[in-house]
């Protein structure tokens, strides 16, 4: 029975921190002294519990040097493990086996019941998206440049490059972004003199200098990761007029691909592409009548497709 009424006292201040030593009492059934000395219980496993002193003078659970035992409801325990199996297939998750050990642990203690459930879940639900082959980063990296980044503290970062090749630099770490299964980091790298975009999986430490960078103001990570990707250095630099809206473009082709422009003779869509009969069908997908302007080679391409399309047409069933 005393465990119980430790845990359920475990649960209570979880739940509701700042209850008072009757307020407890009464519902755990118990006197205030043995009160205080379940609180002592949980401070022995590790769980350190403060009790403030005074008329209004509450319990609560303070920061230890480990997890403590979470009592979760039955929603929170679904909610957790699916949550962890969405990330998982996304990549909105952190270290190679984390997400793994994390979810064995959490199914192990579920109730049998409850158990069966969440895994009928996840044994039937279905996606209409397949997983993202994407690289989590580490814990450690990931949470040292967001404390970084919102202390707004310059950052000395290890990384690795796709190449393979190893760098160091100072960054000033403005924002992480989670675009597309994968993480990344934007600011400003004191060696190059411009705000540059990385890979968090590619980072291997981030140790804070102690040097305070100013407030970057109205900068957006988003919208500064999407067009550091838009122009990764692909073989053909390609620029089109669509007859189109800017609204229309902008619904249609994802920022993270091409840069838009509005100009008096329609939209102007500038991109890189690695292979220019992907470009051709993607233009002709979009359905406006377009004019290439560069490069040269893709016109060809966008007659040879129109070719394919007629034969196509005119083939007998």
């Amino acid at each position: 029975m005393t465990v119980i009424r430790v845990l359920t006292l475990l649960e209570l201040l979880q739940a509701s921190p700042g209850l008072t030593g009757p307020e407890l009492a009464d519902r755990l059934e118990v006197d205030e002294r043995t009160v205080r000395r379940y609180a002592g219980k949980l401070s022995e496993l590790g769980v350190p519990v403060e009790a403030e002193r005074g008329r209004h003078g509450g319990y609560r659970l303070l920061p230890g040097y480990k997890l403590p035992p979470l009592m979760l409801t039955d929603d929170e325990a679904t909610a957790v493990v699916l949550g962890l199996l969405a990330g998982r297939r996304t990549g909105l998750a952190v270290g190679e086996t984390a997400t793994e050990s994390a979810l064995a642990k959490i199914q192990r203690v579920l109730p049998q019941a409850l158990r069966e459930r969440v895994a009928a879940v996840s044994a039937t639900l279905g996606h209409t998206r397949a997983p993202v082959p994407a690289s989590a980063p580490k814990a450690g990296p990931l949470l040292a440049l967001a404390g970084a980044a919102r202390r707004r503290h310059t950052t000395r970062l290890a990384y690795r490059s796709w190449r393979g090749e190893s760098s160091e630099r100072d960054l000033d770490p403005y924002g992480i972004v989670f675009h597309s299964g994968r993480w990344y980091l934007t600011g400003f790298d004191h060696g190059s003199g411009e705000i540059r975009t990385f890979r968090v999986d590619r980072v291997t430490s981030a140790v804070e200098t102690g040097r305070v960078f100013d407030d970057p103001g109205e900068f957006d990570p988003v919208a500064r990761v999407l067009e550091s990707l838009a122009a990764v250095p692909y073989r053909h630099e390609v620029k089109v007029l669509l007859a189109t809206t800017m609204e229309e473009a902008a619904r249609r082709i994802p920022a993270s691909t091409a840069t838009l422009t509005e100009t008096t003779g329609g939209i102007l869509l500038e991109m890189r592409a690695e292979h220019l009969a992907g470009m051709a069908q993607m233009l002709a997908g979009l359905g406006w009548p377009f004019t290439v302007i560069t490069p040269d080679e893709l016109r060809g391409e966008i007659t040879a497709l129109a070719g394919r399309l007629v034969e196509a047409a005119a083939a007998e069933p």
